[in-house]
């Protein structure tokens, strides 16, 4: 089942259970995808496409979360959390920290970086291989660590 089959399925059952928090959420990826479509010029999203647009949306929440909690908004924060967890649904499994870790250093290796200056070579390497499975901030940081 794709992604959209799924969201249409999804949004059927929080219709029926009355789920407007859900529902508001899943319409809100559903626009991403149609306007992400419409950009790209396609009918349909490939598979990379639509993570590339969930990653976004998670990543819009979680900046979000940072701000309301930072300017002491607990009912905001309680809203984007709520929000976040049913975006991250969509996502495929994240990798561990562990298994983040070997692909850093695989990454280093292949791209022979060796100090800090080389962050870009091994981000570029990294990114690809973890779209959507990582959080950025987190590859950021490990790679940091690995190249000190």
């Amino acid at each position: 089942m794709n992604l959209l089959e799924r969201l249409n399925d999804d949004m059927k059952q929080a219709m029926r259970a009355k789920e407007k928090e859900k529902l508001t959420v899943i319409r809100m990826i559903k626009a991403s995808l149609q306007n992400e479509a419409i950009k790209l010029g396609k009918q349909d999203l490939t598979e990379e496409e639509e993570l590339t647009v969930l990653s976004r949306e998670v990543k819009q929440r979680k900046d979000s979360l940072h701000e309301f909690d930072k300017a002491g908004r607990p009912d905001l924060v309680d809203k984007v959390r709520n929000e976040l967890t049913y975006v991250e649904v969509y996502l495929p499994q994240q990798l561990s920290e562990e298994e983040l870790r070997n692909v850093i250093q695989e990454a280093i290796q292949d791209v022979g970086a060796s100090s800090k200056a080389d962050m870009g070579k091994v981000m570029g390497a990294v990114i690809p291989k973890v779209k959507g499975r990582a959080d950025g901030s987190l590859v950021n940081k490990l790679v940091q660590q690995l190249l000190s």
